[in-house]
């Protein structure tokens, strides 16, 4: 199925591309631009971000390697954020 109409990319691709990426490196984690990258192509216009990734989710072998999860601290939700206090501002 064609998933990116503006670089040609096909779900087959970006399986191929998850599994040599897996075959690689098996603790690597993969994103759409490691993706992009291996394919040799880059994002136009995003429409196709969703179904990108929704064939991303369903590979076999896209999961977060087991010794990478849970890694993310949690992230506490701030009030203040950089540029928007009164400081300059007209």
């Amino acid at each position: 199925m064609m998933v990116c109409h503006c670089m040609g990319i096909t779900d087959r691709d970006i399986r191929a591309s998850v599994d040599w990426m897996r075959a690689a490196d098996p603790d690597t984690i993969i994103t759409p631009g490691k993706v992009y990258r291996a394919l040799g192509k880059k994002a136009d216009c995003g429409g196709c971000l969703p179904l990108f990734m929704d064939t991303l989710k369903s590979c076999d072998t896209f999961e977060v390697p087991a010794n990478l999860r849970g890694l993310r601290r949690a992230v506490q939700p701030s009030t203040r954020y950089e540029g928007t206090g009164n400081e300059g501002r007209r």
